[in-house]
């Protein structure tokens, strides 16, 4: 039923500002009465336009009923729904008409089996070539099967095809026809919803393991350093994000490790940053290293970016043979964090920190060489580590200096490897007040002699 609208009213003269409201005192004035009489019409329209709603909420079944049998449309005579109310039945006596007559509003598709199948007679053996015909025709509709009483290997075959039931003509009647309807629709919902929350877990398990599969394995396999990483995407129900990191060691025994960040939170970004990883391992095991290395990262951003405005940030260190030595290259990236036996957690020198990649065309990066001690540990992070929200009101920044004086406390209680990786990220999202908007990578190289 068609929900009324109401007619555009007219504004009393006290609304417009046209005419003086009603005085304080004494009876109403003639002002008042057409805003009674507005808002009893108003009153009025609610409860028609209720009405119309819950007459909407019982929705009239409709079966298409295909049968080129003329006389066989009495055989669903007086069908009723749950409630009570009539079943609309539509008769169609082919397959073209009955394509005619599919609209949006046919809940039930009522077939006989016996129609002939499509196409010219003798083409095809399969004796349910027309039920699959109906149910390519019709995916999203319940479909009842028609047959002959002593053809229930037939009925069903056919609902091992696809079909809801099997039904046999000669013992049917109204009442057997509408709780078979009924069902039928009822089962097709179900078996639509069951079947999309099954693709759905099927797709998010396939983006799992890809996405799983596209995070680095360190090859660090002759190194004494060990290893430990922690990732969060910012990005909801994501494993991957616009952070990337890598570690490895080439055959001098040099230990070579990345971080990086690529602008946005997206797929996209996310797909940048895995080939800026796999460039950065590629050209890292063929010998390049610092600003060679970073020029050439630079020129795979600026081929693979959508945008120009795309850009990442990266911070790469190169470990000596024997452990003690390090070369550093920022590119717009935070600096990392050394700590060791009576040395508090600090951050490595930053005055060197180059552009970002795919900010500056022909830009460079120096190379700074660091030491790094016999015994210690050494952090490489991104900026969501650091850009979450603390303190009253939530309006300040954790920043570097509250990072380091976060994991200089965690040290001092005895945490390392993935045990404080675990914990700093974790203090970091309590601090925020909840999720982290921006994505968070974190890997932290250890020496111990």
């Amino acid at each position: 039923m068609p929900v009324p609208v109401p007619r555009q009213r007219a504004i009393p003269a006290v609304e417009s500002g046209q005419a003086q409201a009603v005085p304080a005192a004494g009876g109403p004035s003639n002002d008042v009465a057409p805003l009674r009489r507005e808002a009893a019409r108003k009153d009025e329209t609610v409860r028609t336009t209720a009405t119309a709603d819950n007459d909407s909420a019982h929705i009239t079944l409709t079966l298409l009923l295909i049968e080129d049998d003329p006389t066989a449309a009495p055989v669903v005579p007086d069908l009723l729904d749950s409630d009570g109310k009539p079943i609309r039945v539509r008769t169609a006596r082919n397959l073209t008409e009955a394509e005619r007559l599919l609209t949006d509003d046919v809940h039930c598709i009522l077939l006989d089996l016996a129609l002939p199948a499509p196409g010219r007679a003798g083409e095809t053996d399969d004796e349910l070539a027309v039920l699959r015909h109906v149910l390519r025709l019709a995916p999203r509709h319940a479909v009842l099967a028609l047959t002959a009483s002593g053809d229930a290997e037939r009925g069903a075959e056919a609902v091992r095809v696809g079909a809801q039931d099997y039904l046999f003509r000669d013992e049917l009647d109204g009442r057997l026809l509408s709780r078979a309807i009924r069902y039928a629709v009822e089962r097709k919902r179900s078996d639509t919803a069951e079947r999309r929350l099954a693709e759905g877990k099927l797709r998010a398990q396939e983006n799992a393991r890809l996405e799983r599969g596209l995070l680095p394995t360190p090859l660090l396999e002759g190194s004494p350093l060990r290893f430990a990483a922690r990732y969060r995407p910012g990005r909801s129900r994501a494993l991957l994000g616009g952070d990337f990191y890598d570690t490895v060691r080439t055959p001098d025994g040099t230990v070579h490790a990345m971080i990086g960040d690529v602008c946005g939170h997206g797929p996209d970004e996310a797909a940048l940053g895995v080939e800026l990883r796999i460039a950065w391992r590629a050209l890292t095991l063929a010998g390049l290293c610092g600003d060679e290395l970073l020029g050439t990262l630079q020129q795979v951003l600026e081929h693979e970016r959508d945008d120009d405005e795309i850009f990442a940030t990266l911070c790469t260190v190169d470990i000596s043979p024997d452990g003690r030595r390090a070369g550093l290259c920022l590119a717009g990236h935070p600096a990392p964090l050394i700590a060791g036996p009576g040395r508090p957690a600090r951050l490595l020198p930053q005055e060197n920190n180059g552009p970002a990649l795919g900010l500056v065309p022909g830009a460079r990066w120096p190379r700074m060489q660091v030491e790094l001690g016999a015994e210690w540990s050494l952090m490489l992070y991104t900026d969501g580590l650091i850009e979450g929200r603390v303190g009253a009101g939530r309006m300040e920044r954790l920043g570097q200096d509250g990072m380091v004086e976060m994991i200089r406390r965690q040290l001092s209680e005895g945490l390392s490897g993935e045990e404080l990786l675990r914990a700093a990220v974790s203090e970091v999202r309590e601090l925020n007040g909840g999720e982290l908007t921006d994505d968070v990578a974190v890997v932290l190289l250890d020496r111990v002699p």
